[in-house]
């Protein structure tokens, strides 16, 4: 009942953040106006609402699913609480090859982009991989050298900045991630990727749960922990890099909203998934309403906001996971 009442309220949670982040902003809109245009009745905050800021709240909220799924995925997998798709350099990754599209070849069709981070987000992960097996590091240092893979990536996009001033701003803004200007077309193609990979992260929670037995349990169990993790890892990077073409380098949704949600319900995924899945929403609509209400009518990035929260946490595990080491 309590895992229940949990994901309930996260729900619930939602709504409300939704119709706070529909109506703050430069241009208030009052409740009974945004009831109208919800409804499609005539008012005059409905090119307002349903134009800008409706796609903006969703895009919002399956960039939150995104993110926060492939945490709780790659923490499972990896079995390394500090990993998030953010930490240990995917989320560069993907937005390296991104940025490659963006500055190269900025008339290339809109599926290419989600495309190209994809690809870098594998490549991220494949020379994380290949890494920490030379080196023979245990699973705790796997974020440390996480953080070296993205300094790398983070390097290749600002070299790209450099060499193409004229797309600067707009470079900076993405990077930094930001809902800023996200319409329908990014609700299209964000949409597809997250509405099938996540049911089959949701239905993959039995596989997440006996990979928490360790390799030699889960072989005893019957599963081939190979071909599972393998195939686990490709959902986590698919909901990455799509959710990273989509809004850019938002950071620590990842990492949050997987550790939220199993102190609420525990470590079985058939409750973590979806409670994880929607705090990743929540945590991105707080952030994107802290930024377009901090210095109105500007807008603090979303990305720097959730930055703002996440980052003490990250050295709050940091230190934790020292201490159970000693």
């Amino acid at each position: 009942m309590r895992k229940r009442i949990a994901i309930l309220l996260a729900a619930l949670l939602f709504l409300v953040l939704a119709s706070i982040s529909l109506r703050v902003g430069a241009v208030p809109v009052p409740l009974r106006e945004l009831w109208a245009s919800l409804t499609l009745q005539d008012s005059p905050a409905s090119y307002i609402v349903l134009q800008y800021r409706l796609p903006r709240v969703i895009v919002a909220a399956l960039a939150g699913f995104g993110l926060a799924v492939a945490g709780v995925i790659l923490q499972s997998v990896i079995r390394n609480p500090l990993a998030s798709p953010d930490v240990i350099g995917i989320t560069k990754g993907a937005g390296f090859t991104a940025a490659i599209v963006i500055f190269l070849f900025p008339g290339a069709p809109s599926y290419v982009l989600p495309a190209a981070a994809f690809t870098g987000a594998v490549g991220a992960l494949l020379i994380l991989v290949l890494l920490s097996r030379k080196m023979t590091l245990p699973p705790s240092s796997f974020a440390l050298v996480g953080v070296a893979v993205g300094a790398v990536f983070q390097a290749g996009i600002q070299y790209l900045l450099v060499k193409h001033p004229s797309d600067v701003n707009m470079a900076l803004l993405w990077m930094s991630g930001s809902l800023w200007g996200r319409g329908w077309d990014h609700v299209r193609l964000l949409l597809p990727w997250i509405a099938v990979l996540l049911p089959v992260a949701w239905l993959g929670y039995a596989k997440l749960n006996v990979l928490q037995l360790g390799d030699e349990g889960s072989a005893a169990l019957g599963l081939n922990v190979p071909k599972q993790r393998l195939l686990l890892l490709l959902i986590a990077i698919g909901l990455t890099g799509s959710s990273v073409a989509a809004v850019g380098s938002i950071g620590f949704i990842g990492l949050i909203a997987p550790h939220m949600a199993r102190l609420l319900v525990g470590g079985r995924h058939q409750w973590l998934l979806p409670l994880a899945a929607l705090i990743g929403a929540d945590l991105m609509l707080i952030g994107d309403i802290a930024g377009r209400v901090l210095i109105i009518p500007r807008e603090v990035p979303v990305g720097i906001t959730t930055a703002v929260i996440g980052a003490p946490y990250f050295i709050y595990l940091l230190r934790r996971e020292r201490l159970k080491a000693a």
